[in-house]
């Protein structure tokens, strides 16, 4: 009989063709069997109706013309006899009604019909996969060079196959060896994976086991930071997932959840998903409690999130300006808190309640802290300059605001400097201001970033210079400078590019007065620039090359 074949170690030994032909043969005997039932009608015509797909199943499984070559095909053909196996053991009690119990053998059977659609499913999945068409069984004819490469491609894709087809402990098994494979060889993995491969790590995702969760994040996290699938895995709903896993999932798990969504955050649209799924209070709670990696990677992903204009507000209802400023003055990493310091730039850029929340809160203080390191950071700088116009000079002069920002011109980075020069013209509205800060020492600083390679940095020295010289003491100080003339006559430049003209002009125009500078301007070639900039319509150039021209025209009547 067919059904005491026996389920033993040595059939391992068959053949993919001698499992089929074993499948085939089971087939019948299970649905004479089945038919012949009559307790449990229902279950018994549910597990019918999937007996009777299993041989077109098979026929399309066993038509592949790889089909005898895979270890997939076959282990998917023992998994079908087993199930058959099964249901022939199972129709035997029943018709004998020799079961030790109805619901024991209510779920015996609801068991075997899940079963029954794991085969098909997974069979089904063989053939779309087309993993069939990698030859992954050993071979004994001589290969090629370019067969090594075609058959490690080949087994990657059997095993990514494998994520999806099988129970879970066989996907589990899979896992593992992802995980392995992707520490050794990513590249190989990555020039095979498909959509559906995504596809069945997202699911996994949200299996039952926490080891299983934890292990298929560690993969999605790798191929997230690889770059090469952000579309597919957020298309396949991997966010909601993730954002559980921040919330309630190991150590590890919450710290590669943290990571991917990090990594994923960069695309706005995506911030916003995931901000709409409700990833901002667990992502919160993290930077207050999280381990120093998980920390910083929350950070990172609420910076990146608030960049998206539109979702500010609903981030500061979580209470996001309490806890950035908290890592700004705690932060376990220093790129906790260059990443809180640019969340608060980003917050304070274009929103008044927002600035006044980070006022209230403290912020300016903790940025003010923050910018006493010896590299200054350029976002906290940003910030720094979103908020000083909210606050009275007063404030600004007592918190010690501006020996910070000479700090920064000394010490920052061109980025940094350039902010810093931004924030002295937003906070000189007053002589007096003007005054301390020209105190300070700004003016050579200042000066010296005119020769900076941006023109960003140049445009905004030159606008702070042009702010402070209109303080006499200021203006002396720009004299006294022997670089001043010189660089501010280089950004008399009539090219588009150079955007600090009409403040160079304004500068110069301050320092006409003095015959020295007069003489210096010209001899640098003001006089050539102010003629193109005067055509061009430029304020004060036309007056500027007026006065240089009376000064050239007297000292040449002096000679004579």
């Amino acid at each position: 009989m067919v059904e005491d074949a026996g389920m033993d170690a040595s059939i391992d030994m068959l053949s993919a063709e001698e499992w089929l032909s074993r499948a085939q043969e089971l087939v019948p005997v299970a649905l004479k069997k089945a038919r012949e039932v009559k307790v449990f009608p229902g279950r018994w015509k549910m597990i019918v109706s999937k007996l009777e797909q299993i041989p077109a199943t098979l026929s399309d499984l066993s038509s592949h013309p790889c089909f005898s070559k895979n270890a997939l095909c076959k282990e998917q053909l023992q998994a079908v006899s087993k199930t058959l196996y099964e249901a022939n053991e199972l129709s035997e009690l029943c018709i004998h009604e020799k079961y030790e119990g109805k619901l024991r053998m209510q779920s015996d059977l609801d068991a075997l019909s899940g079963k029954l659609d794991l085969n098909l499913r997974d069979c089904g999945l063989l053939i779309k996969t087309g993993v069939l068409g990698e030859v992954t069984l050993p071979s004994t004819a001589g290969s090629t060079s370019a067969e090594p490469e075609a058959a490690l491609h080949g087994n990657m894709r059997e095993l990514l196959a494998r994520l999806q087809i099988g129970h879970l402990e066989a996907k589990h098994r899979a896992l593992d060896s992802l995980v392995e494979v992707m520490k050794e060889d990513e590249k190989n993995v990555l020039a095979v994976l498909g959509r559906s491969n995504i596809a069945a790590l997202v699911q996994l995702l949200t299996a039952t086991s926490p080891r299983i969760r934890e292990k298929t994040v560690t993969v999605i996290c790798s191929l997230a930071e690889s770059g090469s699938c952000e579309n597919w895995l957020v298309s396949e709903g991997v966010l909601p997932p993730l954002i559980r896993l921040v919330e309630s999932g190991s150590p590890v798990g919450k710290e590669k959840a943290t990571i991917s969504l990090q990594r994923l955050s960069m695309s706005a649209e995506t911030a916003r998903s995931i901000v709409g799924h409700g990833g901002v209070r667990p992502l919160i709670e993290i930077c207050r409690t999280g381990d120093s990696v998980s920390q910083a990677a929350s950070a990172c992903t609420l910076k990146n999130i608030s960049s998206v204009p539109e979702v500010r507000q609903t981030l500061a209802e979580e209470g996001i300006v309490k806890v950035m400023i908290n890592l700004l003055d705690c932060g376990i990493l220093l790129g906790s808190k260059e990443y809180a310091a640019e969340c608060l730039q980003n917050l304070t850029s274009s929103n008044d309640s927002l600035r006044k929340s980070v006022i209230l809160e403290g912020g300016i203080r903790s940025l003010l802290a923050y910018l006493d390191g010896p590299l200054p950071q350029e976002s906290a700088v940003g910030a720094l300059r979103n908020l000083v116009c909210s606050v009275s000079m007063e404030i600004l002069v007592s918190l010690g605001v501006i020996p910070r920002l000479v700090h920064v011109l000394k010490s920052g980075s061109l980025g940094a400097q350039q902010a810093a020069a931004s924030a002295i013209c937003r906070i000189c509205s007053s002589t007096e201001i003007k005054r301390l800060v020209g105190e300070a020492g700004c003016i050579p600083l200042l000066v010296k970033m005119l020769e900076a390679k941006a023109n960003g940095a140049r445009e905004v020295a030159a606008q702070a210079i042009s702010s402070l010289m209109t303080s006499s003491h200021n203006c002396r100080e720009v004299k006294k400078d022997d670089k001043s003339v010189p660089n501010l006559v280089q950004l008399l430049d009539p090219s588009p590019q150079n955007t600090a003209k009409k403040y160079a002009v304004s500068s110069l125009a301050l320092l006409s007065s003095s015959k020295k500078c007069k003489k210096l301007m010209i001899s640098y070639g003001a006089i050539g620039y102010l003629k193109k900039l005067t055509e061009m319509d430029i304020p004060g150039a036309k007056k500027l090359l007026e006065r240089l021209e009376r000064g050239k025209l007297k000292s040449l009547f002096i000679r004579k």
